[in-house]
């Protein structure tokens, strides 16, 4: 077996920067994975494009699964890391990897045949349907590789290794990048396959990195067993990931919902303001980007070290994150701020695009700090296997402060009224769940609970 990166003896700040920036180059491959699909298929027109916007709302729900897969993967297994269960880590790793498929088999098969209804049900226009399900139904077939893609990885940082993590990343955006022209134009043999093959690039990238990420989880990091698992151990492991994992894929599912409710708020102004609502969530998502990062990094250093009970690194560890993302988020907003004219012009030359998208730039990002705080907070409630009071923060922040503080201040106040509440949601939730992690940790080690 290799060895890991120390995350329980060195000191906590250079090792959060090590596995931080490989992280912050995955996600910058990811945008881009995602990019290059969008644009290639732009190519072909109005209709292909329109169908794949249809499809970015079911895949989501699978990405969400994926994703909440993953929380429950790094968090359970870094904390056997963590407590020194080396052989129980391996065999949990194996038997997540078991459920992954069983789960997605399921999905991809009910996928099939609840592509035409639920498409129709979202009103997708009939000529958009023959589109829709010839890119779903390989998307469907191959989701099983996106999601088994997103767990390895998973297991690479909860071991505290998050370069061969970005790594996988990485090649899979490089090899959907270099498939979708191939594919969706075709070139010399290889015929043109239109927005079906961007499907087929998709689910050709997702395979080749998991074969190369299996590979390596067994013969470079030692976490697979090929041993036939017992049905006792098997489904208390399952229930151990599943446990943290439906919760955070539930609380993934929240945000576009809100997102949504939010977009029909400010629709109201026009499709201007619209567009630059929209402009604004792209720049929100770039501005975040180190933070996000970040998140994706403490889970596994809180959990490795809930598991060998050194619940004081564990402190110092998110209170140095949150510290960092306040300071390092006031920076990003004065530098928007500077350039919030130039941006804004950039986006649009439409006057009144131009208009909204600069107030948002002025008001929205002075909330990014706290915003980081929030999902810092339930990460970390996800590492500290306390998954329902990360669920609980994203409930709070979104549906009793979010939602109703925006339309109130959109009421009041119009678009600025609205921004403006979105800074004060941000903060508020950002003290609550602060506090509230705080607390929970006190009451950790007042109590010395003992880490089973």
């Amino acid at each position: 077996m290799s060895r890991r990166p120390d995350l329980l003896n060195s000191p906590i700040r250079p090792t959060l920067v090590r596995m931080t920036i490989p992280m912050m180059l995955g996600i910058v491959s990811l945008m881009l994975f995602n990019l290059a699909d969008i644009w290639f298929v732009a190519q072909l027109g109005t209709e292909p494009m329109a169908a794949l916007a249809f499809t970015f709302p079911v895949s989501f729900s699978v990405v969400s699964l994926a994703i909440g897969l993953g929380i429950g993967t790094s968090a359970t297994l870094a904390r056997l890391i963590g407590s020194g269960s080396t052989e129980g880590a391996a065999r949990l790793a194996t038997d997540n990897l078991l459920l992954t498929v069983l789960l997605m088999a399921v999905v991809g098969v009910a996928g099939q045949f609840l592509t035409d209804p639920v498409f129709r049900l979202m009103g997708a226009a009939p000529e958009l349907m023959p589109l829709i399900d010839a890119y779903m139904q390989i998307w469907f077939a191959g989701s099983v590789f996106l999601v088994l893609n997103m767990v390895c990885n998973s297991t690479f940082r909860a071991s505290g290794d998050t370069r061969l993590s970005a790594t996988i990343m990485l090649i899979s955006s490089l090899l959907n990048i270099l498939l979708d022209p191939l594919l969706i134009f075709g070139w010399g043999p290889v015929p043109a396959l239109g927005i079906q093959g961007a499907a087929i690039a998709s689910v050709i990238a997702w395979a080749t990195t998991t074969l190369i990420a299996l590979h390596l989880l067994y013969h470079r990091k030692g976490m697979l067993m090929l041993q036939r698992p017992q049905l006792g151990r098997l489904l208390d492991n399952w229930r151990k990931v599943l446990s943290i994992s439906l919760p955070a894929a539930l609380s993934n599912m929240m945000t576009p919902l809100a997102n949504g409710i939010l977009t029909a708020m400010v629709a109201v102004h026009g499709a201007e303001a619209v567009a630059a609502f929209g402009a604004g969530a792209r720049i929100e998502s770039l501005s975040l980007l180190v933070c996000l990062a970040l998140s994706m990094t403490l889970p596994p250093f809180i959990s490795q070290n809930l598991g060998a009970q050194k619940l004081a690194r564990v402190g110092a560890a998110y209170r140095g994150a949150v510290r960092f993302a306040l300071v390092w988020q006031l920076v990003i907003f004065a530098l928007l701020v500077a350039i919030s004219g130039p941006v804004s012009r950039l986006f649009s030359d439409d006057e009144n695009v131009a208009h909204w998208l600069q107030l948002w730039l002025v008001i929205v990002p002075a909330g990014f700090g706290f915003q980081a705080t929030t999902f810092l907070s339930a990460s970390s409630f996800n590492a500290l296997h306390q998954p329902m009071r990360a669920m609980r923060i994203s409930l709070f922040r979104l549906f009793i402060l979010y939602v109703p503080l925006a339309w109130l201040g959109n009421y009041l106040y119009d678009l600025k009224g609205m921004f403006i509440a979105l800074v004060i949601a941000n903060a508020l939730t950002a003290l609550m769940a602060s506090v509230w992690i705080r607390g929970y940790l006190n009451k950790l080690s007042q109590k010395k609970v003992k880490i089973s």
